[in-house]
């Protein structure tokens, strides 16, 4: 698993909100040096699963609007980046060839499989309360 640029904006977008204070698009972005255009695609899909809340009007922004402890990077990842897996063999709507051979088992695939468990595994164990605090 590669984590994407978006990965790590996502991250750093959540840095920037731990504080609960409302910040600006600007604000996030000058501050965790993001470009503008990434942040604001970062922070819409944060706010599609709801890690992030938007404050309308002349003094909006943005607010984190899930207590830190109740989610982990992985949410984090999944939450930014829908392409997470170590070889797109492993999806589930990947076609391949030999994932679901009636007669030639792929030895690669379960492999695979079974180290895509293992980093969702690790990205799962810590919240980013945790994360943010240097454990």
């Amino acid at each position: 698993m590669l984590l994407t640029r978006e990965c790590d904006y996502g991250v750093r977008v959540i840095r920037a909100l731990a504080d609960k204070s409302k910040k600006t698009v600007d604000t996030i972005a000058a501050e965790e040096l993001i470009p503008k255009k990434y942040a604001y695609k970062i922070i819409k899909k944060l706010e599609r699963a709801e890690f992030v809340k938007s404050i309308r009007g002349r003094n909006g922004g943005y607010i984190i609007s899930k207590p830190l402890n109740t989610f982990s990077l992985l949410d984090v990842v999944v939450a930014v980046d829908a392409n997470r897996h170590v070889n797109e063999c492993i999806r589930d709507d990947s076609v391949c060839q030999f994932k679901d051979h009636p007669t030639r088992s792929c030895t690669v695939h379960g492999e695979l499989m079974r180290i895509q468990k293992l980093i969702e595994d690790e990205l799962r164990s810590t919240t980013m309360a945790e994360i943010l605090k240097g454990k």
